[in-house]
């Protein structure tokens, strides 16, 4: 008996075996066989293959069994949604395979609950039942190929093998020639998610239709109190950042379209958020916006009137947590200040708060944190400001250390904590023990000891479906090795 064939039902303990035999590659490979069928249909606007196609992948066993996996292995696997289920152990997944089937099945409603922005103030989140979020990521496996068909070439969030390195790297090929356009709209769509028109949906996204609307209308819960939902896509869902993309493709073209000929427009988008260049102002604000106003009326959007606006390049704007600005006809991209400033008053108040956690601890859980930011920026202009940020920090590290023993002399305090390396003479450290016993030094990260490596934007047309491209994803995927990191050649400017 295949891999694939692996029956639904028996005995617990065959279940759990069965589960744990799976054969991961294989049934990757079943999938994406499918789903580069699918994305060859729909560029050829064989529609009706398409569905075809995607019926068979959303039947399917391995595709069935990929989409248990996922909402059981990523971070939201421990948040039950308004039946208090999850799924852990082996034998719940396989059953939770035989469970995903169309025939009969009614989205249950949201639980909501609320996360806080970056600029204040909550954002709602919607959390489906597991069996909701499976039967998501099965149909998102059968959309994805078709909306990456589709895609603006140049939209970058929540796309395979994207990211928003990719998405500035674009702004930096858009503006830093010296005859680059030098006006730039910076576009915010007000409350994206919740505003998109489910009639549009409905009409335009290649996808089973009473799937998507039992989705789209099946209301959530806020304590013990129900709400219908008329419009949006529930932030929180598998499928709903792909549908807010497949809103939004398009615009490209219609800025295109309302610009004359060799007027240096160009569109960057990152899932809601964009921009488009100009080379005047009055081309953006006669030709661009109203272009763009209706593009977005059409599927029930709006921009917001105080903050989407139109910026010189010589003043900068921030776009994606940078700063890209023009210095002397010089283009730098750098974190932007507000970024720097939220991410330095998090890691005081993260300081502020460990008082009970030991020393190693304490150092472990500040790395994480320090080197997620300073990965996310290393490609760009950061060197400056990396130095500026583990300055920060060692103040607030100090202070952490005479709260701790507010009685005791430098000399003691810098001899528990600090030690010398390589003429450095104040490394904050910990002492920890590995399985075999040995004692071993653990170091605070510094971010200005990340080496700055510009990043290689991805090919516009690119596509994980499209055979033409696998081997260009697997080079992309081999220069992100370690052994690649460390024959990489340092650019200036970006």
């Amino acid at each position: 008996m295949t891999t694939a064939a692996v029956p639904y039902v028996g005995a617990p303990p065959a279940l759990a075996k069965q589960w744990e035999a799976l054969d991961w590659a294989s049934l990757h490979r079943q999938v994406q066989r499918l789903q580069v069928r699918i994305a060859k249909a729909v560029k050829e606007k064989r529609y009706g293959k398409a569905r075809a196609l995607q019926w068979l992948l959303t039947h399917s066993f391995a595709a069935k069994a990929l989409a248990v996996r996922r909402v059981t292995s990523n971070r939201g696997k421990n948040s039950p949604g308004v039946d208090r289920v999850t799924w852990r152990t082996p034998r719940q997944k396989m059953l939770a395979i035989g469970s995903l089937q169309r025939r009969g099945y009614r989205a249950q409603p949201l639980r909501r609950i609320y996360i806080p922005k970056s600029r204040g103030g909550q954002r709602p989140l919607g959390i489906p039942t597991m069996n909701d979020r499976a039967m998501q990521a099965l149909y998102l496996l059968a959309l994805n190929p078709a909306a990456e068909a589709t895609a603006d070439i140049h939209s970058y969030g929540f796309r395979l093998g994207r990211s928003t390195a990719d998405a500035l790297g674009q702004c930096f090929v858009t503006l830093a020639k010296q005859d680059s356009p030098v006006w730039v709209l910076e576009g915010d769509i007000e409350s994206c998610f919740d505003r998109i028109s489910h009639a549009w949906l409905l009409e335009h996204v290649l996808i089973d239709r009473s799937i998507l609307q039992t989705w789209l209308k099946s209301g959530y819960f806020e304590g013990a109190r129900f709400f219908a939902t008329e419009q949006g896509t529930p932030q929180g869902g598998i499928i709903s950042p792909v549908l807010a993309n497949l809103a939004l493709d398009g615009l490209e073209e219609v800025v295109k379209g309302a610009a004359p000929y060799r007027s240096k427009v160009n569109t960057v988008r990152f899932a809601d958020d964009f921009i488009i260049t100009g080379q005047s102002r009055e081309l953006l604000e006669e030709n661009v916006l109203p272009a763009v106003s209706a593009f977005l009326a059409s599927r029930g959007l709006r921009l917001s009137a105080s903050k989407t606006q139109i910026t010189q390049i010589h003043m900068g704007f921030d776009f994606l947590g940078a700063n890209v600005r023009k210095y002397k006809g010089k283009l730098l991209i750098k974190p932007s200040k507000r970024n720097v400033v939220g991410f330095v008053r998090s890691i005081r108040e993260f300081v502020r708060r460990a008082r009970s956690i030991t020393t190693l601890e304490f150092i472990r859980a500040l790395n994480r944190k320090l080197r997620g930011w300073a990965h996310a920026f290393r490609h760009l202009v950061s060197s400056r400001i990396f130095s500026m940020i583990d300055a920060a920090i060692f103040q607030s590290l100090l202070r952490w250390i005479r709260r701790r023993h507010p009685r005791k002399n430098w000399r003691w305090l810098r001899r528990k904590y600090f030690r010398s390396d390589r003429g450095r003479q104040w490394v904050f450290t910990a002492k920890a023990r590995s399985a075999d016993g040995i004692g071993t030094n653990v170091d605070l990260f510094r971010a200005s000891s990340l080496r700055i490596r510009r990043h290689i934007k991805i090919r516009a047309e690119a596509t994980h479906f499209d055979p033409d491209f696998a081997n260009y994803f697997e080079k992309r995927r081999l220069q992100k090795s370690p052994q690649a990191r460390n024959r990489c050649v340092v650019q200036p400017g970006f």
